[in-house]
Order: C-alpha cells, then sequence, then structure tokens
C-alpha cells in the first residue's frame, strides 16, 4: 500500500516540476481532435497575404502548456520562427445534381433524355429568343453525351471482376470440358436449348392449403385455356385470384419465352410449310389425348406454398376482442408447349420396348456337337 501511494497522478508531476504551470488534465494529449500544420499561409481556404495582428502576436509569444512541457522535457526552443498555423479537416464540396425531363418532380427543368446509347441533354434555350441552330445543337449534344460506350471500364472492373484469377480457372475449366465432350451436348442440356418453359409465381392470396390445393391438382396436366375457362366458372372463392394469375401467367410465356405462336410465318417467295398432322399420345394417367398444335402451352406442375399468417381482430361480446390468424397461400406453375408432352411420350414408349424385349427368351443357336461330353458345352 505505501509503495502505490508513493506513485503521483500525471498532474501532480507537472505541478511539482513546475509551479508556474496551470494544471494538465490526464486526456489533453489524446482526446485532441485531428489537425493538420503547415507552414505559414499556404492553405487553400486562407488569403496568401494577411497583416500581422498585434493581438495574435502577444498570443504566440505566450508559452503554451505544451510546450511548456515539451521544453522541460526535451529541453528549450528558442527559435524565433513563425509557428505554423492549424487548420481544420474539411471535406470537398458535395456536387448536386439536376432532374431529368422523365421524372414527375422536373416538369419545365430542361434535363437529359433517355435514348438508346445513353443519356442526351436537350439543347438549352437561347437568351435572345432565337432558336439554335443545328450545328449549334449538333456540338452540345456532343460535349454533353454520357453514353454508355464511354464509361470508365477500369473503375467498374472492381465489381463486373472482382476475381479474376477464379473466373480464368473457369473459363479453363470450361474449355477443356468442351474439348473433352468433342462438341456434344449432354441430354439435359439438349432438352433446355430446343424446348421452352416458364415458371410463374404468384404474390399470396388469402386463403388456406387445404382450400388451395384442390384448384392446384385441377388445373395441372390442362391446357392453359382450357384452365382459365374452368376457373372463370368455378364456385370457389379462390378461382378468382387463380384465374388472374393463370392470365399473368400466360402472358410472361408468350412475352418472355415466346411460347404458343405456332410456326414461323414464311417469308415472301417461300412455299407455305405444311400443317403438322395431329398426334394422339398416352398420357401418364393412361388417357389419349390427340395434339393438333405442338406449340400450344399447357400446365406440366402446379403446386401451393405457404406464405405467412395475418392478423384480424374478431369482436366478441362484453367487450372482448380475439385476435384472429389468417393463413395466406401462394400459387406457382410451370408452363411448357405440348411438344414437350410428345417427347416425354416417345421416351416411355420406347422404354417399355426395351423393357418388353429384355424380357423375351432367345434360343440357343444350333450347332453340332464337336465333343463327346456328359453334358452340353454351349
Amino acid at each position: 500500500m505505501a509503495s502505490l501511494g508513493s506513485i503521483q497522478p500525471y498532474g501532480h508531476l507537472v505541478r511539482s516540476a513546475r509551479t508556474n504551470l496551470a494544471y494538465v488534465p490526464r486526456r489533453t494529449l489524446t482526446s485532441t481532435v485531428s489537425r493538420y500544420a503547415q507552414e505559414g499561409n499556404n492553405s487553400p481556404n486562407e488569403p496568401k497575404e494577411t497583416k500581422p495582428n498585434p493581438e495574435s502576436q502577444q498570443k504566440s509569444s505566450k508559452p503554451s502548456a505544451l510546450s511548456s512541457i515539451k521544453n522541460f522535457f526535451f529541453g528549450g526552443n528558442k527559435s524565433d520562427a513563425p509557428k505554423p498555423t492549424i487548420r481544420p479537416v474539411t471535406a470537398p464540396p458535395k456536387r448536386e445534381g439536376s432532374l431529368g425531363t422523365d421524372s414527375i418532380f422536373a416538369e419545365d427543368e430542361a434535363g437529359p433524355k433517355l435514348i438508346t446509347k445513353g443519356r442526351t441533354p436537350t439543347s438549352r434555350k437561347a437568351t435572345d429568343g432565337e432558336a439554335p441552330t443545328e450545328e449549334e445543337r449538333a456540338a452540345a449534344a456532343a460535349e454533353r453525351t454520357f453514353a454508355v460506350d464511354k464509361r470508365n471500364r477500369a473503375t467498374m472492373q472492381a465489381v463486373l471482376d472482382p476475381k479474376p484469377n477464379t473466373r480464368l480457372r473457369w473459363e479453363k475449366k470450361m474449355v477443356i470440358r468442351e474439348v473433352r465432350r468433342r462438341g456434344r451436348l449432354t441430354r439435359t442440356e439438349q432438352i433446355m436449348r430446343t424446348e421452352r418453359e416458364q415458371l410463374a409465381k404468384s404474390h399470396f392470396f388469402k386463403t388456406s392449403i387445404k382450400k388451395l390445393g384442390p384448384l392446384a391438382r385441377q388445373i395441372a396436366g390442362k391446357n392453359i385455356d382450357e384452365a382459365i375457362l374452368q376457373m372463370r366458372f368455378s364456385k370457389k372463392k379462390a378461382a378468382k385470384e387463380v384465374l388472374e394469375h393463370l392470365k399473368h401467367a400466360k402472358n410472361l410465356a408468350v412475352v418472355r419465352s415466346g411460347m404458343g405462336l405456332g410456326a414461323v410465318p414464311p417469308k415472301e417467295g417461300e412455299e407455305v410449310a405444311p400443317k403438322p398432322k395431329p398426334v394422339t399420345i398416352t398420357l401418364k394417367d393412361g388417357s389419349k389425348k390427340t395434339i393438333t398444335d405442338p406449340t400450344s402451352i399447357y400446365i406440366d406442375q402446379a403446386w401451393v406454398n405457404r406464405g405467412p399468417y395475418g392478423y384480424e381482430a374478431d369482436h366478441r361480446a362484453r367487450g372482448v376482442i380475439n385476435m384472429k390468424r389468417p393463413p395466406y397461400t401462394g400459387l406457382s406453375v410451370v408452363l411448357k408447349e405440348e411438344k414437350t408432352r410428345i417427347r416425354e411420350w416417345k421416351d416411355r414408349e420406347a422404354r417399355d420396348l426395351r423393357r418388353r424385349r429384355a424380357l423375351l427368351w432367345t434360343p440357343l443357336p444350333d450347332r453340332p456337337i464337336s465333343q463327346q461330353n456328359p453334358y452340353y458345352s454351349w
């Protein structure tokens, strides 16, 4: 205890050494704001030539607490050189842009217009009331054109190609795979390149899985137009939501995947291609179906997704309020073309034919006996 009591704090040590100094707190040297010191007035925010202020000279002549401590431990500094000025760290001014003409908040402001190559600002209005010439408009557009081609790819490389070595290794791996396959595609790749499909997920309906599941099983495997017709005349409450989702899914399949458009129309001078003959196939459930248009859309899969539970107030007698938790459910459908169903039917027929052939008994060949053994050698 005696040894610990003999150690004096930093402030008491300074006062014992130099009695003419003020009290120096412990956090003085560590809690100062970061500043930059420059010799003279070379700061860009200050003028180069300033008149000397007598009050500032008097203040600078007085020793500060920090300089007194430095002189006490490391010796005095008797140089009369001017002390460096201290300026705070300031951020550069922020540049603010303007709204474009396509913005709802810029009605009268002339801004850039959206074009295929980028955004080209409109020409400024003439101050004297005269319209600018074609040359002036072209020069202004050339100077103020912000096209995509003029972007700096070096600054975008950190996002577009964050790991170049990994990308090079992946490209090398893909090239080696193609060389080993000799350009041949796998069964899955060939199907994905020749057949179209579209997945459409709906928003959450305010219904349960028990009520929406039968509707999903009802439309699975049917043509998209037939499913829409059944949902239109269905008495179920959730059928209206399913009907709107099927219409939206059909539009997505036509616009995004190009499904259900039929054969390509012939060009001028070309012969009209004959229409495909109707094909009668056998479905998985054993029913027969005749397909006249291989590009027509049907629902290959339809399943139900469980969603969140909501909150509803149930007002009861005597001011009692119970909280209900109604479920929300979504519907997902996978749309494909009829030629996919034809290909699957052919695959099933070929597989069944191979299985039947494997069960057939093949007799042994009729060969003459070459050796006299107690048993047959063949």
